[in-house]
C-alpha cells in the first residue's frame, strides 16, 4: 500500500506491531467438528505442550467448533491462526476471502499418495452390497462443507448412479460430522452414508487412516457391523492452513515444527492427524484448484 502520508506511515508501523505482539502473546488452534469435543481436545494437548516454546508465545489455544463452518468463520475473521482443514473447507474460505489463510502443508500417505477417498457405508445386515443399492433409500451426508462427506458424493456419485443424486434417493440429510453420520448409520438413521478413509490398507482395518479407523482405534465401531458400497476417485489431503497475516517468523518456525513433526514426537503427529502417515509434504493453493473450482460450480461459496 502506498503512504501518502507520515502519519500514515505511522498508523502502518503501529498495526504491524501489534499484530507481532498478537502473535507473540497466543496462538490458536481451530479444530474442525464432527468428533467428540474430548477426544478432539486430547487429541491436541501436545500441540498446546510444544508449541509455546517453538513460537515464543505465552500460551496456545484450543478451539473446537461444533462443525466446520465454526472453524472456517473462525479462519475468516482472523481469530484463529492455525486448521486442518478439508479441501471442501478451504475452498469455501477461499472463494470468501482468497488471502485470508495460506494453505502450507498437507499430508502423505504410507503408500505416497496425497489424496484420499470418500467411502460410503451400510450396515452389513442392510443387504445392500453396491451403489445402485442406496435407490430408493435415505443418504446421510457429513457436514454441508466436508469434501468427502458431501462436495465429492454430490460431484461423483451422478456417474456411478446415472443420475442426480436427490432423484435416485428417497431423502437425504447431515449427520453432524463424520463420527456421527457413522454411528447414525449403525442406528439406522440413514440407511446408507459417506464419510472418508486414505483407501489403503484394508476396509474391514478402517483402512491405515481416516474417520473410520480413528473409530475404530477408540473402540467405538467394529468394521465387521458395515459394508462398503462405493468409493469415490482420489480426494487431495486438506491442508494446514496458517493465518496470512501472521508475521513471517512465527509462519517460517511453525511450518518447520510441523514438518519435523512425524520424526520429533511421532504419537503427537498421529494423534492430531488421526491415523498413520509418513508425513507433510508442501503445498501451495494451486494444489487444491480443482476442488475450488468444483465447489464454486456445485455448491457455490
Amino acid at each position: 500500500m502506498l503512504k501518502k502520508t507520515l502519519l500514515a506511515t505511522a498508523a502502518l508501523v503501529a498495526l504491524a506491531g501489534s499484530v507481532h505482539a498478537e502473535d507473540l502473546k497466543e496462538f490458536r488452534i481451530g479444530i474442525l467438528g464432527g468428533e467428540n469435543e474430548a477426544d478432539r481436545l486430547r487429541n491436541y494437548q501436545c500441540m498446546t505442550d510444544k508449541l509455546p516454546a517453538v513460537l515464543g508465545v505465552e500460551k496456545v489455544s484450543l478451539f473446537p467448533a461444533a462443525d466446520y463452518d465454526g472453524v472456517i468463520q473462525g479462519l475468516l475473521g482472523g481469530t484463529l491462526d492455525y486448521a486442518e482443514l478439508g479441501a471442501s473447507g478451504y475452498a469455501k474460505i477461499y472463494l470468501a476471502k482468497a488471502d485470508a489463510v495460506e494453505p502450507i502443508l498437507t499430508t502423505v500417505q504410507t503408500d505416497g499418495s496425497m489424496g484420499y477417498y470418500s467411502i460410503m457405508v451400510a450396515r452389513k445386515d442392510s443387504g445392500m452390497t453396491k451403489v445402485e443399492d442406496i435407490k430408493g433409500k435415505k443418504l446421510g451426508f457429513a457436514d454441508p462443507d466436508s469434501t468427502s462427506g458431501y462436495l465429492i458424493p454430490t460431484v461423483t456419485l451422478p456417474e456411478a448412479i446415472g443420475g442426480p443424486v436427490k432423484e435416485f434417493v428417497a431423502e437425504t440429510g447431515f449427520g453432524g460430522g463424520h463420527e456421527n453420520l457413522v454411528l447414525e448409520v449403525l442406528k439406522g438413521t440413514f440407511d446408507a452414508g459417506t464419510t472418508f478413509g486414505s483407501g489403503v490398507g484394508d476396509f474391514k482395518d478402517g483402512y491405515t487412516s481416516g474417520n473410520l479407523r480413528k473409530m475404530v482405534d477408540k473402540g467405538i465401531l467394529n468394521m465387521d457391523d458395515l459394508v462398503e458400497l462405493w468409493k469415490s476417485p482420489l480426494i487431495p489431503n486438506g491442508p494446514v492452513v496458517v493465518r496470512t497475516s501472521m508475521n513471517e517468523d512465527m509462519k517460517t518456525k511453525f511450518k518447520q515444527f510441523m514438518m519435523d513433526l512425524p520424526k520429533s514426537d511421532p504419537a503427537c503427529f498421529s494423534a492430531v492427524q488421526g491415523g498413520d502417515f509418513t508425513g507433510f509434504a508442501e503445498v501451495n493453493v494451486d494444489f487444491y484448484k480443482p476442488i475450488i473450482d468444483a465447489r464454486k460450480a456445485t455448491i457455490g461459496g
